[in-house]
This record gives C-alpha cells, sequence and structure tokens, in this order.
C-alpha cells in the first residue's frame, strides 16, 4: 500500500468534484474545493474519521469492499478505479495482454484505409507498431525507435523533435493527456515494470513530466481533435477515430479530416508527395 501516492490521489479526485455531481446540496459558506472529507466517507458509508486517516497517510488497508465503495462515491473512471486498487495493494481486473505483434484484424483495417488517411497501430504503452505510408510522411516513421524511446510517453519528455509535429499551444493539454496515458498503463497496463522504469526515468530527466504527474490524472484519452504540424505543409487539422482489439491491447488510431477542408487537400497533396520535399 503506497500511503503517500493514495493519499495525494484522493485529495485530488476529492477535490475535482462538486456536490451537484453527486447529488448533494451545495450548501452556504462553502470553502472547501470540491467535495469535504465527510461527504465522501458519507457517499461511500464508512467513518468520517477513517476517510480523514486515508488522506492524511495514517490508516490501515482498506478492505476490497471499502475500495470500490471508495471508487463509487469519488466517480471514477474504470482506468482511476484500477489505479486506485493498486495504490491500496489489491489487485486490479486485467484489461490488456502484452503482444509484440500487429492484430491480425487491426493490420487488416489499416491496410485497407485509403491512401489519404493516416492511420497507425499503438500499444497501450504508445510504442508504435505499424504505420501506413501517409501515416509516416505526415508524423515520421515512429517504429525506427529503440529502448525506452520506443514509447511515445517517454519521447514526449526528453525529445524536443517530438513535439515540432504539434500545435503550440495544443502542446500543454498533450502533456497532461501523456501523463494521465501513462499512469494508467502504470497500474493496468500490458507492461507494468517497464512502465514503472519510465516514471522513474521521467522524474529524474524532466520537471515538467513531475508536474504533470503530480496532478494524479488517470485516463485513457482518444477521439482528440488534432492539428499536426507538417513541416512543407503547414497546420493540418484532424481527428483522432480508434478501434481497439478485444483485449484492449493495441489500438489503431486514423487521423481524419473533415471533407472539402484545406487540411483534407493537403492529406490528398501527401499522399502523392510521399516524402519528397516541396520545392520553396
Amino acid at each position: 500500500m503506497d500511503k503517500k501516492e493514495l493519499a495525494e490521489f484522493l485529495r485530488r479526485r476529492r477535490e475535482t468534484l462538486r456536490p451537484a455531481d453527486v447529488g448533494l446540496a451545495e450548501g452556504r459558506r462553502r470553502r472547501t474545493q470540491g467535495l469535504r472529507r465527510e461527504e465522501v466517507a458519507q457517499l461511500a458509508r464508512m467513518s468520517t474519521d477513517y476517510y480523514a486517516r486515508l488522506e492524511q497517510q495514517r490508516a490501515p488497508q482498506p478492505s476490497v469492499q471499502f475500495t470500490t465503495a471508495l471508487a463509487r462515491a469519488l466517480r471514477l473512471t474504470p482506468d482511476e478505479r484500477d489505479h486506485l486498487f493498486a495504490l491500496v495493494g489489491h489487485n486490479a481486473p486485467a484489461r490488456f495482454r502484452h503482444s509484440e505483434h500487429v492484430s491480425p484484424a487491426l493490420m487488416r483495417v489499416l491496410e485497407r484505409l485509403n491512401d489519404d488517411t493516416p492511420a497507425l497501430v499503438l500499444t497501450d504503452m504508445a510504442d508504435t507498431l505499424a504505420m501506413n505510408p501517409i501515416a509516416v510522411a505526415l508524423l515520421g516513421d515512429q517504429t525506427r525507435h529503440t529502448g525506452l524511446a520506443r514509447s511515445g510517453y517517454y519521447r514526449w519528455f526528453t525529445d524536443p523533435a517530438e513535439r515540432l509535429y504539434f500545435a503550440e499551444e495544443d502542446r500543454p493539454r498533450h502533456t497532461r493527456t501523456q501523463a494521465a496515458r501513462l499512469r494508467a498503463a502504470l497500474t493496468a497496463g500490458t507492461d507494468v515494470a517497464r512502465a514503472a522504469r519510465i516514471i522513474a526515468e521521467l522524474k529524474e530527466a524532466s520537471a515538467e513530466f513531475v508536474r504533470a504527474w503530480e496532478l494524479q490524472e488517470v485516463a485513457q484519452r482518444w477521439g482528440e481533435a488534432k492539428t499536426i504540424l507538417h513541416p512543407d505543409l503547414g497546420r493540418i487539422d484532424v481527428d483522432a477515430q480508434v478501434l481497439f482489439t478485444e483485449n484492449r491491447a493495441q489500438t489503431l488510431v486514423v487521423l481524419v479530416a473533415h471533407p472539402g477542408t484545406d487540411s483534407q487537400g493537403k492529406l490528398e497533396l501527401l499522399s502523392v508527395i510521399g516524402h519528397q520535399q516541396l520545392a520553396p
């Protein structure tokens, strides 16, 4: 049981909720950011003293039943619930299986996409297993990396070149997303030991990562609108659509531009020129 991390996680999640989120009255003279400790205890049907001691790092290990009640009271997502179980020291439900080989089902979809539709297959550790030609032309060859740098999480915080593909105004949001997804991989991923090793390295190498990590966010965020910066074609706006394998170990990410837009025209041009450098 990691008492320090558990206390911080509970406090952060409590502060993100408002009484209306959990069916409680707001009341007057509310000074606490988010829910009060006694309100969480009431929702979890445990004593206020015991919950307070959890946040003060003084409580014994909660039972599985209490941990489940806490997850329900704090309205945790499945990713956050699994993380809570890991912090408490109980086994979280297994949702992933590790594989270095691209799922045949995802590969079939990848091979049948249009030439102007970038797509890539990722693991939950953000390792890129496969890309179609236009994805390589748009984002560079992400399958070439080795060691810890295979993980997009690691590269985002250690390789400045990784950020050149993203609009500057989107980078803070992307930073939080990377940290939140890495935290999910730590407690419910295919390679927990590797996730822990990456986290330890990043805590030493990146103050920005430490700040994002301390937010205690846990998520598997997909389906986002993104702006990609291509070195020759400039800004290309796309929506990220995803398809998971049944065991959620791998994900096919498809980048789609709206029909008739300038971004769609740029993807069509990119599918023709590939890696050729445009004349100035």
